[in-house]
């Protein structure tokens, strides 16, 4: 499901972004981890963090969903991973949020990077899961990584029409898409039960076509982060599955080389993790976000 709480943040001319804490609570005491999903997906992408005592004893967890995703809306039809980190650092704002650490799953870790780089002074530390920092660019491509544009541009011309589609809704070879390359050998029939009844609730009429298109745009034309990962100064803790279908193991390793002015840079590959890392092997994520807020809260 998507999330059940919105709140309205000014950005764009004023977004509606939906959102979910932990325990459905904010305690200022705790240190604070944003979370941001993956595409296509919701805040319950978070559950096994949510339920995770041993996270949620020690931090508040607030996962929001970027645009183009979820119970998030805005006033302007297009937007950029640029427009979701600054939205979700208004969210921060919204709830008093001066500092949080951030985690990012797939295209959460280009926004997450990016809240880091807008606001330096802010983000604490990081954790992208099955991520890459380069756009789909050819080199990322003769390294193992996929090519979108291949696969995912036909559906961006069969959502792209003038003419109102009131009867919109996403279909199940797109749904079957997303939780196979996301969850790869961990996909269930429950799992893809549940993203695909999800999928078609968020993702109908008019406005759910003009909002899964735009999120496929905001992947397709993305920019690269290669020339400013340098400027990046908190810890960095990089999770890759050894399954991850989309980025493979060699570009993350030598990405995680350009984080050359933060605290720490370290990159962990889970054995078998799949795409969504943090789905297809929550304790590992768990233990390693733990980690990284305890050692720099």
């Amino acid at each position: 499901m998507a999330a059940t709480q919105t709140i309205q943040v000014p950005h764009l001319g004023g977004v509606k972004a939906g959102y979910a804490f932990a325990n459905d609570r904010y305690e200022p005491s705790k240190p604070t981890c944003v979370l941001i999903n993956s595409m296509c997906m919701t805040v319950s992408l978070y559950h096994d963090q949510f339920k995770c005592k041993a996270l949620t004893d020690v931090m508040n967890l607030l996962a929001i969903e970027p645009l183009g995703h979820g119970s998030t809306s805005c006033a302007t039809e297009h937007f950029t991973y640029w427009d979701s980190a600054i939205v979700a650092l208004q969210v921060m704002d919204h709830f008093g949020i001066q500092k949080a650490f951030a985690l990012g799953t797939s295209q959460g870790g280009w926004i997450v990077t990016r809240m880091a780089l807008l606001a330096p002074d802010r983000i604490l530390g990081l954790m992208p899961l099955g991520t890459s920092m380069d756009y789909e660019s050819s080199d990322s491509r003769s390294k193992g990584c996929w090519d979108p544009a291949a696969h995912l541009t036909p559906f961006f011309e069969k959502w792209s029409t003038p003419t109102a589609t009131p009867d919109f809704i996403v279909d199940d070879v797109w749904c079957g898409l997303v939780g196979g390359i996301g969850f790869g050998a961990g996909a269930t029939a429950e799992r893809s039960e549940f993203w695909t009844t999800t999928l078609k609730e968020v993702y109908k009429g008019d406005e759910g076509r003009k909002k899964v298109r735009m999120a496929l745009a905001c992947l397709l034309s993305r920019d690269g982060l290669l020339l400013r990962l340098g400027d990046i100064k908190c810890p960095v803790y990089w999770l890759q599955g050894t399954d991850d279908t989309p980025f493979g193991k060699v570009v993350p390793t030598e990405q995680i080389a350009r984080f050359t002015s933060s605290k720490e840079a370290k990159l962990v590959f889970i054995e078998g993790g799949a795409h969504y890392l943090n789905v297809t092997n929550p304790q590992e994520v768990n233990d390693a976000l733990l980690e990284m807020v305890t050692k720099y809260q």
